[in-house]
């Protein structure tokens, strides 16, 4: 059965699965006009033609919500492709969650292990910041199905950092960097008080829409909102959540506002607005077009 003929059927899901969170993907309409600038730079590479004194927040950054969410049926997958796949793909936001668990960081959905741990997404990023050294990573790590203190989540981070091996591959300032000064390194967005890093959603930083609740008919115009503000008023890190839960799979909702996006971003409106930040999204690949729309919104130099 294909994806849409799931979809026919996925009313008939029981409830009990559902998540706090979902968001949205999957594949639909062709359609999306990729600009000469975004054409001459493959997405692996697409920010090392860009000056190093480029502001971090004065770009467009696609990203994945729940970013290591693959398994765990309808109601818990968020992606369909694993992370080195999605940073091949142009994706630059990871949103990555994590179990405090015996001592490591195991990524989780909800109560659903992703049979990936901490130090696999670590290895992705490295492995593709390695090839592609213009590059930068800016990865959110927040806890997910676990309560331990900051401090012991910190402390395990730490060992990830200095008995694994691993404080090199990251930019642990907690001011917000231009594109030189992260290049080829993870750029930490703290979700945690224990964390190093840029705090999260810091008002005195971010600007963000994340109204995960919302049906998809309520949500879209509050994606072209965020969009529109960061157009209009920059400055601010804008972050603009296209997946939402709504009580629905995240494929469901992603099949709806992906296209939606996609055109808003390719129409006459939004043509020549750069710098509308960080967009993370339900399975942004399954959307032909999609990424492209959203890289199509950087400087081309």
């Amino acid at each position: 059965m294909d994806r849409r003929g799931f979809l026919r059927g996925a009313a008939v899901l029981p409830a009990a699965g559902v998540l706090a969170y979902a968001g949205g993907g999957a594949a639909a309409a062709q359609g999306g006009v990729r600009t000469r600038a975004r054409d001459r730079v493959a997405p692996q590479d697409w920010m090392a033609p860009l000056a190093a004194s480029t502001a971090l927040r004065a770009l467009t950054i696609p990203g994945s919500h729940d970013s290591g969410a693959r398994f765990g049926g309808a109601w818990v997958e968020c992606q369909d492709t694993s992370i080195a796949e999605q940073l091949a793909a142009g994706i630059r936001f990871l949103d990555v969650r994590c179990r405090a668990i015996d001592g490591v960081f195991a990524i989780h959905h909800g109560a659903f292990f992703q049979e990936l741990m901490f130090g696999d997404v670590l290895i992705a990023c490295r492995d593709f910041l390695a090839a592609h050294p213009g590059e930068t990573v800016v990865m959110r790590v927040k806890q997910e199905y676990s309560t331990v203190s900051d401090e012991e989540f910190r402390a395990i981070f730490d060992v990830y950092l200095d008995q694994k091996g691993w404080r090199s591959l990251f930019r642990l300032q907690d001011t917000l960097p231009t594109l030189g000064e992260a290049r080829g390194k993870v750029v930490l967005l703290a979700d945690n008080g224990g964390l190093p890093g840029v705090r999260w959603a810091d008002t005195e930083l971010f600007d963000v829409q994340d109204d995960y609740q919302a049906e998809p008919f309520a949500k879209f115009p509050k994606i072209t909102e965020q969009f529109r503000e960061a157009a209009a008023h920059p400055g601010p890190f804008y972050v603009n959540f296209v997946s939402t839960a709504a009580g629905l799979p995240p494929v469901w909702n992603a099949d709806r506002l992906n296209p939606q996006v996609r055109d808003f971003l390719n129409g006459s409106e939004m043509a020549g607005r750069t710098g509308l930040g960080i967009v993370p999204m339900d399975f942004p690949q399954g959307e032909p077009g999609l990424l492209e729309a959203v890289l199509a919104h950087n400087p081309t130099s």
